[in-house]
């Protein structure tokens, strides 16, 4: 895998809302973001000016949240910070087979939103609202027909899928859920000749342990940050 194969990751966000994702995208010159409600990420150019996050200001209105996910450019000073968290992109070599036990796993749809939801709540993996499953295919877990764990595809830059909302139910957790709902949505993304990537809080030690054991590879550090439009 050369630096050219992986160079859309370093901008996952935009070139996603400039590809795969255009259809749930809204732009305003060089910036833009999603539809409501089906994420909160945002994209600039890295060497964005003040027209640029004008732009974007338009686009989200007034003290909006903007998720600026991994961008490194710096927005002006009157962009109050909201968050910053620190994490790593780990990649997944499109060599390497996945060996998948799909027995127990479902896809999910628009009629399983609610309960999706209500597993974010108890989980926060991550970002997820109620058009999030629009972006992928969302994979799920039921015990006793309650959803108990799932993950899916987010973001989707030219060549590769993001795993994402990777998530089990406290009461579930121990089962293997996890590596079985990677595993699946991994072994999609590698059948349609796409690779897997995902990315991880730096603090979250046994979440990068398990993706580990599952064959990824850490690429690079990232700094997600957030901020409140003037």
């Amino acid at each position: 895998m050369t630096s050219a194969d992986t160079a859309v990751l370093d901008d996952p966000v935009g070139e996603s809302l400039r590809g795969h994702h255009s259809g749930v995208a809204r732009r305003l010159g060089c910036a833009a973001t999603y539809l409501p409600n089906v994420a909160t990420f945002s994209a600039v150019s890295p060497a964005a000016d003040s027209a640029d996050w004008d732009d974007l200001a338009q686009l989200l209105g007034r003290g909006a949240f903007a998720d600026m996910f991994s961008c490194p450019a710096t927005p002006p000073s009157d962009w109050e910070p909201a968050f910053v968290l620190e994490g790593r992109q780990m990649i997944r070599p499109s060599d390497r087979p996945v060996h998948a036990d799909t027995d127990s796993v479902v896809e999910l749809g628009p009629a399983d939103v609610p309960e999706m939801l209500d597993l974010v709540a108890r989980t926060r993996p991550g970002p997820f609202w109620p058009r999030t499953h629009e972006l992928g295919t969302y994979l799920g877990i039921r015990a006793d027909g309650r959803l108990v764990a799932m993950a899916g595809e987010r973001l989707r830059p030219p060549g590769w899928s993001e795993i994402s909302a990777v998530c089990t139910a406290p009461e579930a957790r121990g089962q293997g859920h996890a590596v079985r709902l990677v595993s699946a949505v991994a072994a999609r993304v590698l059948a349609r000749n796409e690779r897997p990537f995902l990315h991880v809080a730096e603090t979250n030690t046994a979440a990068i342990a398990l993706y580990e054991r599952l064959g990824f590879e850490s690429r690079r550090h990232v700094t997600f940050r957030g901020f409140r439009t003037p």
